[in-house]
Formats: C-alpha cells, sequence, structure tokens
C-alpha cells in the first residue's frame, strides 16, 4: 500500500549548507541524516514543528560516515530508540577505528581539508542495521514506500533512499550551489568538495534517473531536478575512475590524509 510522502529538509547550517531530512507518511517518520554533532536540538524543533518527537522516528539512515552526516547519530538513536541502518563499506568509520580518506575535487576541497573539520570527532557507534552491496532494504516495514540501496562513489558505503514517489534522497552524491553546497545558485548541479569514484557517482545518478527519480535531495543544497542530475552524471562519466586504495590513511587520489 502507499501512502503519501512529505520530504523535510532539515537545515543544520543555513542557506542550505548542511542539510538532513526527513520523510513522513501517515504510517511513519524516517530521518535521513543527523548532521554536525550536536544537531539533535534542531532536529527536535523540527520535529516539533510538525507535531511530532524524536519517539515518532523508526528509523535513522546515515547516507556515509562523513562528520557532517553521521555526527548526531548516536545520540539521536538514544533519544529516538530508533535503529540506525548504514552500508558495511563505511563501518570502520562509524566505529572510529579507522581513519577516513578524503579524495578533492578542486580547490575548495583541498582548502576545506586544511581546516580539519572533516577531522571532528562524533561518539562512535555501531549500526544497528548494515546493509550489503546486493541487499537493497525495504521501508514499507518502517510505513515509507521505498527503498535504501547501495551507491558508492562518493564513499564505498553510500547509501540512497529511493522513495515510490518519484523522490532520492541520495547523502553527498551530487552538491550544489557555492563553495560547500548551498547560499547561492542551487538549483546547479557539481561535485562535492569530496568525491572517491565520480564513475561510480555517475553510473548511480543515470540509474537512479533512468528509474523514474524526479527530484534529488542531498546534504549540501537542492533540491535539483533529474534533468540537471542527468546532465551532471554524463560529465561525471567523461572523468578518469579512481579505484579506492583500500588502505587507511590513503586517499583514492594516493595522497596522505590528516589526523
Amino acid at each position: 500500500m502507499n501512502h503519501t510522502c512529505q520530504v523535510i529538509r532539515i537545515p543544520i547550517l543555513p542557506f542550505g549548507l548542511v542539510n538532513a531530512h526527513l520523510v513522513r507518511t501517515d504510517k511513519g517518520c524516517i530521518l535521513v541524516d543527523t548532521g554536525l554533532p550536536g544537531s539533535e536540538r534542531k532536529i527536535g524543533r523540527v520535529l516539533e514543528s510538525i507535531g511530532l518527537g524524536f519517539k515518532d522516528i523508526s528509523l535513522i539512515v546515515v547516507t556515509h560516515a562523513h562528520v557532517d552526516h553521521a555526527g548526531s547519530a548516536a545520540r539521536i538513536s538514544s533519544l529516538s530508540g530508533a535503529p540506525i541502518l548504514a552500508h558495511r563499506g563505511d563501518a570502520p568509520y562509524y566505529a572510529r577505528t579507522a581513519a577516513m580518506s578524503f579524495c578533492a575535487t578542486g580547490w575548495f576541497g583541498r582548502l576545506f581539508i586544511k581546516t580539519r573539520l572533516m577531522f571532528e570527532p562524533y561518539e562512535a557507534f555501531i549500526p544497528d542495521l548494515l546493509l550489503d552491496d546486493a541487499m537493497p532494504v525495504d521501508l514499507e516495514p518502517y510505513g515509507v514506500p521505498g527503498e535504501i540501496r547501495h551507491t558508492p562513489g562518493h564513499t564505498a558505503g553510500s547509501l540512497s533512499v529511493l522513495l515510490d514517489s518519484g523522490e532520492a534522497l541520495v547523502g553527498d552524491l551530487i552538491s550544489s550551489g557555492i563553495l560547500l553546497g548551498g547560499i547561492a545558485r542551487t538549483g546547479v548541479a557539481k561535485r562535492p568538495p569530496f568525491e572517491d569514484d565520480p564513475v561510480a557517482v555517475a553510473e548511480a545518478l543515470h540509474g537512479m534517473v533512468a528509474e523514474g527519480m524526479g527530484s534529488f535531495f542531498m546534504g549540501h543544497g537542492g533540491p535539483l531536478h533529474a534533468q540537471e542530475v542527468g546532465r551532471h552524471a554524463c560529465r561525471l562519466a567523461r572523468l578518469p575512475c579512481r579505484p579506492h586504495a583500500g588502505l587507511v590513511g590513503v586517499n583514492t587520489c594516493g595522497n596522505k590524509t590528516q589526523g
């Protein structure tokens, strides 16, 4: 049975710089990404504004292990009692047993790494549900018509939420706006500051557009229409693939990471 979905953006930082999202139906509510450490207050205020509380969250989906997406996951799980779902590819980073690697996509990414903001620690956690490559998760048991799918390329364990309504929540597979994302030009797609494999990202985005996803919600900027996402994916597909090095502390560009 289909339920009408509402995707609600949660502004973790102003102007769309950092977003989390709620997916709400008459049967359930899931949280997609949790923002930076300490973001539970902002998420709580948005829940309250629509007549909900933390206990109404049935599932927490973390699209990947970067601090601005996973930073408050442990705290919100404690407040809500909801399980955390993530992908096995990023599991060592959630547990804080390995250092993440970052492959900058341009000058802003290289500058951003020097600020060390991406290395801000967050409370370690072990996801309650670990997705594997070939095992999408049906969201119907959580009251949401759609599924969660492995869409690597930004990180090895990146996930996307695909709703039957034609909306996709894709974390950092794509960005829009200026610098980190948001502020201005939010309808124009661009690469995020960091990206492991642009060709893998292009394949994932092309696949979602081909399946009929019409609107794309993301961690920085957005939302974007399918036509703009398809244009961006075509450009990405022409970039060289950088296979994951598989080494802790070494990014896919072959450069040493910090921290």
